[in-house]
């Protein structure tokens, strides 16, 4: 049955959670536009996240991310897939709690990794060990994603329309963010 998005719903959750890839599915299957905060951020710096980071450092660019999150809420309800640490910002929660609503995609510290070990666009995971900064940053991190809205846990053998499903099903769930539409 076709659906009408009342509101935006920000994708959350660690890297290699398939904010992305899930976000985008999500979008064209509720006919709304599918936005990504970081990509936003690469067009406006014209500068990759990497380059933004070493050149200005995290606090320059979390504040740019606040930004662009602020203006994406303001916008027609969509899909917004946010970087792995917006969440993380007390601003940020406050911002798509009040205005869309935010969708963890929680997965397993060994989905992450084979999802991201072969990445070289991912600067925190620039380290010695980029595993163990893998398992420690989702530590940190968990406890704030879990104060999602709506939690979709991802699996390792479901594709990306069966991820999709699973989510559209979550959403349907819960009042006002989803509305049949004839």
């Amino acid at each position: 049955m076709p659906f009408r998005l009342k509101k935006t719903i920000a994708m959350v959750g660690m890297m290699g959670a398939g904010k992305t890839a899930i976000g985008t599915a999500l979008a064209k299957r509720l006919h709304v536009p599918f936005l990504d905060s970081d990509a936003e951020i690469v067009k406006a710096a014209d500068r990759s996240i990497a380059e933004i980071f070493e050149r200005d450092g995290e606090a320059f660019f979390r504040d740019r991310e606040s930004e662009v999150i602020a203006r994406l809420l303001d916008g027609p309800p969509c899909i917004l897939s946010t970087g792995g640490g917006a969440f993380l910002r007390d601003e940020n929660r406050m911002m798509i709690s009040e205005k869309g609503a935010a969708l963890w995609l929680r997965a397993e510290l060994e989905l992450l990794w084979q999802r991201v070990k072969h990445k070289t666009t991912r600067p925190l995971l620039r380290t010695d060990d980029p595993r163990a900064t893998l398992a420690r940053i989702q530590q940190e991190r968990d406890p704030l994603y879990a104060k999602a809205d709506i939690v979709v846990d991802a699996e390792f053998d479901f594709s990306i329309d069966q991820m999709t499903d699973r989510v559209i099903e979550a959403l349907a769930h819960h009042p006002n963010i989803l509305e049949h539409s004839p």
